[in-house]
Formats: structure tokens, sequence, C-alpha cells
């Protein structure tokens, strides 16, 4: 019985640990082995940088690394530099990186502000660039297109100042980019060309591309320097378009997307920008003070290398005299206007159609109704008249500058001043100018929802499209 029992003590606890490891060595082997592994290759594994990380993150959303298609657009505006990345797959759908469907990084000054220093103008875009690298895998950026389309701020530089700047941007991203860079990759846009991929970038992100003309949106885009208007029209109304000189944009331009033929009639206009009209709007004006000032300011107004005197008259700005220096600055009524309908400056408004009908409003349009109390500035997009305008220019024209420092606390102070000529202008335009009815309802966008995902709702992905469509 004694040694019963000692056998079974040794069997069930009683035995030694060098026993013990005896009996479960097959077991300690199988369990160790992997640990060990797993240790040394995390030891011999390189480092990842920040860009690493991003990549890895974006083969999480798009496993498919082979079939995706990266496209880089620089917006070089009047009033800052912006840089998109957008990602496709193969049915040129947008794809995820990282958590949004692009990458948007923006920073001011724009491009323009440097025009006597083309180099610096170049490596303002260095934080940019170094962003949008940063979302691009490391082994698809020699194959990946950069664009930069400077807009109308750097159209209207004087003499050479343009060309100097584009030829140092284009010398910057020689240098310094690991993206493909091809000669033509860096231009000033053409304004119609803006309009054009603004039209097609809207239109994509609703869904409308591949649908007949009438299903589409219209588009009105409000830039500091220049306004585009694009919308399609009928294959009727494309063949009555007037002929242009030499030399002039076409008014219409044929699109084939997604299966479609598309007639969009598209115009730009240099000088209407917001900034660059608040110039004509103060010419009209002259020295002796501005009804569209607000009372109490006494200053000047710098744009394209020119100076403007802006002072306020001395009883203050006026909602009906300010209109009416807009409508001599619009050149409503010009006798140069030829055809059957002119929007302004003798331009021809296209014919109207059922492509003008549901209209979107981008940009500075958005920008001022969020910062005067139109809208709620957290939205994305929201549902607007031209009347609402009017009446915010009614208020903000009755307040001197003192006054709407509180009434109008979202506005920065260099744009304050202005806010009765900026608002009495957008009104003006849309109605007088583009020939909207002042209730007639329109869409102000700032970005577009897509697949979930707000996607900023600005000409760059059109261009983007149009560069990924070409990639083999």
């Amino acid at each position: 019985m004694e040694k019963t029992m000692k056998r079974n003590n040794r069997q069930y606890g009683g035995e030694s640990f060098t026993d013990k490891i005896q009996r479960y060595k097959g077991v300690i082997l199988v369990i160790c082995v992997p640990l060990f592994l797993v240790s040394l290759v995390l030891y011999v594994m390189p480092t990842r940088y920040p860009s690493d990380s991003m990549e890895s993150l974006n083969r999480k959303f798009s496993p498919n690394l082979g079939s995706m298609k990266y496209a880089v657009i620089f917006d070089a505006g009047s009033s800052g530099s912006r840089v998109h990345v957008f990602c496709f797959d193969e049915n040129l759908d947008l794809v995820p990186i990282g958590n949004e469907l692009e990458l948007f990084v923006q920073k001011k000054p724009g491009l323009s502000s440097f025009a006597s220093d083309p180099v610096a103008a170049a490596d303002s875009l260095l934080p940019l660039l170094k962003d949008a690298e940063n979302v691009v895998p490391r082994n698809l950026r020699s194959n990946t297109p950069v664009r930069v389309g400077a807009t109308a701020g750097l159209r209207q530089l004087e003499g050479d100042a343009s060309d100097r700047i584009l030829q140092a941007v284009r010398d910057f991203l020689k240098s310094k980019s690991s993206f493909k860079a091809k000669a033509d990759a860096v231009t000033v846009l053409d304004g119609n060309q803006e309009g054009a991929y603004q039209w097609v970038s809207i239109n994509y992100l609703l869904g409308k591309l591949g649908k007949k003309y009438s299903d589409t949106v219209g588009v009105v885009d409000l830039g500091g320097g220049s306004v585009q208007m694009a919308y399609a029209i009928s294959e009727s109304d494309a063949q009555k378009a007037p002929k242009v000189s030499d030399g002039e944009d076409t008014y219409v331009q044929e699109m084939f997307l997604k299966g479609t033929k598309y007639y969009l009639y598209v115009h730009s206009y240099l000088h209407y920008g917001l900034l660059a009209a608040r110039a004509e709007i103060l010419k009209v004006s002259g020295e002796s003070g501005s009804p569209c000032i607000l009372g109490g300011h006494h200053g000047t107004y710098k744009y394209g290398g020119a100076v403007y005197p802006a002072s306020a008259t001395s009883q203050g700005s006026s909602m009906s005299t300010c209109r009416e220096v807009a409508l001599k600055a619009l050149k409503i009524n010009e006798p140069a206007c030829t055809h059957m309908k002119c929007t302004f400056g003798g331009v021809w408004n296209g014919g109207g159609g059922d492509g003008q009908k549901n209209m979107f409003v981008a940009s500075f349009f958005f920008d001022r109704a969020a910062e005067a109390g139109i809208i709620n500035p957290s939205l994305a997009v929201a549902k607007v008249r031209p009347a609402d305008y009017e009446s915010a220019a009614n208020r903000a024209c009755a307040t001197g500058l003192e006054g709407a420092k509180s009434e109008f606390p979202r506005v920065e102070a260099d744009n304050l001043p202005y806010l009765c000529m900026d608002l009495v202008y957008q009104y003006t335009l849309l109605v007088d100018g583009f020939g909207l009815e002042p209730h007639q309802e329109m869409t102000l966008v700032k970005k577009v929802e897509y697949k979930n995902s707000f996607v900023e709702a600005a000409w760059p992905l059109g261009s983007a499209i149009e560069v990924a469509s070409s990639l083999s």
C-alpha cells in the first residue's frame, strides 16, 4: 500500500520539477518555437515611418492595390493653394484614402501673391506636396500623375510674372516631387476648362453622368478672380451657339462621359470673381467713396497688382445705391450683345433649357452665405434662393463697421468692410447677370455626399477623372 501511494504521489503532483520538464517537453517546444520566430522577425523588421503607416492604411482599404489609380491635383487659386489626392478603381469609382474619399489640404496665400519671387511661389507648395506623397503608396508614386492648375489669380498678373512662376513650379516638381509630372502638367487653367471640370465633378458625385442631359445639374462657381457657369444643353441649342472670334473660347464643349455625349455650355467671366469684382465696383465709384463700403471704414483695396480707394461715403453703405453701382460694374444690357439673350458683358447665355433648371452654386457663394448667417456653417449642402442674399445684403448695408463686428461675428476682419458689397454683388450676379428668378431654389454646395463620405465640390476632381481615364 505504501509503495502504491508513493507512485500515485509522483504521478499527481509529487514528481520533481525535472521530471515535469521531461514529461511536457514536447508541449513546451510546440509553444516556444513559434514565439521565438515571431520575436526574431519583429527584431529584424525595418522601422516604419508615418508615410509607411498611411500606405498600410491605404492597403487595408484598397486590397487590390494593383488596380488602383491615384491622381494628385494642385488648385493654385487667387486666394490660396490646395492639393487634392484621389484614388480610383478600375471602374473609375472613388476608393477611400484612409477614412476619407480624398486628401484635401489648403494653405494661404496663393501663387499670385509671389509675383516678384517665382521660387518662393513654387516653394510655398512644398508642405502640400509632402502631404500628398504621404498618402500615395511608395511603389505607385512614380506612375501617379500630378497636375498644377493655376486659375484666375495668375491669369491677371502683368508682364511675364505668370510664366516665370509656372516655370519655377515645373522646376520644383522636377527636383522635389516623386510623382509623374509631364511638361504640360503645370498650366494656367483656361477659365472654360475650369468651369467644365467643376460641372463634371458635381455631376459625377451626384451620380448624374451617363444619364440624359436634362437629368444633369447646372453649376455656377464663384472664385476669387473669375466666375464660371456651366450646364448641359440640347444638341439643337448647341448648333445655335454664336461663332466666336479667333482667340476666344467657344461657348460649347462636347464631352463623352460614361457612355453619353454631352453638349456643355460653359463660359468663364474673368474679372468677375468675388475679389476681382470688388475692384470693378470700386472703379465705378472712383475717388469719392463707395456706397458699398461699410460706414466707418477708410482705406485702400489691393488686387491684381493695383490699389483702389476703398472708403465709405459720409452716409455709410446703401443697399439700393450699391446695387446701381454693381449693375454698372457687371455691364448689364451691354450694347455688344448681338444674340437673342445674353448674360452680361455681351455674353451669350446658352439658351437655357432643362440642364439649367437645377442649379448648384459653389465656392464664395457658399462661404459668404455661411459667414452672413444665410445658412448653417456646419452644413455641406443647403437649399437657398437668390433673395436670401438680398435679405442678408439689406442687413449688412444697414450697419456700420463697428456694428457689423457683433452682427456678423463669423466674417473675417479683412472682409468685413466689403460685406455689403459682396452680398449685393452676389445677388445682382445671380438675378441680373445669370437671369435666375429671385425666389428660384438653388443648391449651395461645399461638399457632395458620395458613398457615405463628403467630397469637395471643386474642379480638381473633374481634372482627376480626366487624367485617371487616360492611364493605361
